[in-house]
């Protein structure tokens, strides 16, 4: 029996999201602020890649090669249609980590990705991933992981048993039905969750010591059955904390780096004066982490782990921060200096701020030693803009950004994929992120502006015409002609609104995806 089928939810498919952290671009920067010298990425392995949407885009979008594995068949098929596609140098199988993690002809790798991975498969399993990263990861290199975790996880555990029980009653009963597999389980999802909702609707005493267990139940039943059955219903489900994590990771030679969530980088805006006080008196990393998470009450955590990698010396630090590079990702009228941290949304100062981003505003690639001279009279230092753009770029303001010899080695692949995706979007919208060669990372483009894009590549050059074009795709494939758009936000009605959309992508979307070397 495979692992898919001894762990997972059979018949329902992971959802076509997109991962940033598993981008091996993303980890220079807050490693470099932690004081570690980040690896030179040229080999990557992602284990349990989903539908392949982030593999295929950081394959196709760098000079590194990849290989991966994930053990369901359907989701394997489409990522390795969606690498040869792109032409990429992408290896991506259709195997249990039990047959990739022993192959003998994989290279050894500088950056190992894992996705929510860690708290969904067994125990036997985690030793075997181990065990891997301890033969496969080279010196130096880095260990992307993220991973249900406590305290925050804490209060839902009973909740997950209930559903899980509930599901697991209802399949017994409907052993022999000849129902598809697929809407068996989708079937058995929804009554669990009904299920639950009643329970908490009679206040259990659960439910009254623990009000806000009220709260997330309800928001279950908003949720999209694809994650709820891949999130609850897997056989093998459990939140860890961070000491559990790394004494299972100590034995691949792993130690902590830092979280991978540029949001954690600001105390400020997560934890409290007489929290930070407290944590910087712990000088044990597991000790300090584990209070971190209670302090903030963590439900995920996103983590880089290092193996063997040098401290640098304050002037090494320095000199790579001032190298670092990024670019403005979003029309400057539309950034909005705000950020949401643990203790909820904080307003970034725009006397502060406001320069940073307005040295950006060309949408061309700047470093952060650009940014310094570009602001050197506001009183602006470096360690203020390593903040602000740790911040901005974990708000989505901004995106980093790879040396020039990089981005034009990733231009061939990367617009070979984004025409694969574009022309995906004339039958339905499910892949809803096409790659930068610049940032050698995912933008969220959902399917209408990926239908405008698509008009220009045919050569059709006023947005009328693109407008055509999308409304003509959209009629052929009404089950999801209402879907909501990044342009506007708003469903799509007439071919006027349709214009009007077009002529905004033209104006202020199409200049920055042009920037990005999507457009």
């Amino acid at each position: 029996m495979s692992e898919w089928e001894a762990g997972s939810i059979e018949g329902i498919t992971y959802t076509y999201g997109y991962c940033d952290e598993l981008n091996p671009l993303r980890l220079r920067l807050p490693l470099l602020q932690s004081g570690f010298a980040p690896p030179a990425v040229r080999t990557a392995c992602e284990l349990g890649f989903g539908h392949g949407v982030g593999v295929n885009i950081h394959a196709a979008g760098s000079a590194t090669d990849w290989f991966g594995t994930d053990f369901n068949p359907s989701h394997a098929s489409s990522a390795q249609q969606l690498a040869q596609c792109a032409g990429s140098r992408a290896r991506l199988f259709a195997e249990s980590f039990s047959e990739f993690c022993l192959r003998d002809d994989l290279p050894d790798f500088d950056f190992i990705g894992m996705h929510r991975i860690w708290s969904w498969i067994s125990d036997e399993t985690r030793v075997l991933i181990a065990d891997f990263i301890r033969r496969k990861l080279n010196d130096g290199g880095v260990v992307y992981m993220s991973y249900n975790t406590q305290p925050g996880w804490a209060m839902m555990l009973p909740v997950r048993e209930l559903m899980n029980c509930h599901f697991q009653a209802s399949a017994r009963l409907d052993a022999h039905s000849k129902a598809p597999v697929e809407t068996q389980s989708r079937t058995h999802v929804a009554a669990a969750i009904d299920f639950v909702n009643t329970v908490v609707a009679t206040r259990p005493g659960y439910v009254v010591v623990n009000p806000l267990v009220a709260e997330r139940v309800d928001a279950l039943s908003e949720q999209s059955p694809h994650y709820l059955a891949h999130e609850y219903f897997n056989r093998d489900w459990e939140p860890m904390t961070f000491s559990q994590v790394a004494s299972s990771l100590a034995a691949s030679g792993l130690t902590y780096g830092c979280s991978a969530d540029y949001r954690d980088h600001v105390d400020e805006i997560n934890l409290n004066p007489a929290q930070r006080a407290l944590l910087a008196g712990i000088p044990d990393t597991v000790l300090c982490e584990t209070v971190r998470d209670f302090c903030i009450n963590r439900s995920i955590r996103r983590d880089y782990w290092v193996k063997g990698s040098q401290a640098l010396s304050e002037e090494a630090q320095q000199t790579a921060l001032r190298a670092h590079r990024v670019m403005l990702a979003l029309p400057r009228l539309s950034v909005l200096l705000k950020v949401r941290g643990a203790l909820g949304e904080a307003a970034l100062p725009d006397s502060s701020y406001g320069p940073i981003v307005d040295a950006l505003a060309s949408h061309h690639p700047a470093s952060l030693a650009d940014i310094e001279n570009r602001v050197r009279g506001r009183g602006i230092t470096l360690p203020f803009i390593v903040k602000a753009v740790t911040l901005l770029v974990g708000a989505g303001v901004l995106l980093n950004v790879q040396d020039e010899a990089h981005i034009e080695l990733a231009r061939p692949s990367s617009n070979r994929l984004n025409a694969a995706i574009c022309e995906q979007a004339l039958q339905h919208g499910q892949v809803q992120f096409l790659v930068s060669p610049v940032s050698g990372s995912g933008v969220l483009i959902p399917r209408l502006p990926q239908l405008f894009t698509l008009a220009r590549r045919r050569h059709l050059r006023e947005p009328a015409h693109w407008a055509e074009f999308a409304e003509s795709a959209l009629s052929r494939s009404p089950a999801t002609a209402h879907v909501a758009d990044v342009v506007s936000g708003s469903p799509l009605d007439t071919s006027g609104d349709l214009i009007a959309k077009a002529n905004r992508f033209a104006e202020i979307h199409l200049p920055i995806l042009q920037a990005l070397g999507i457009a």
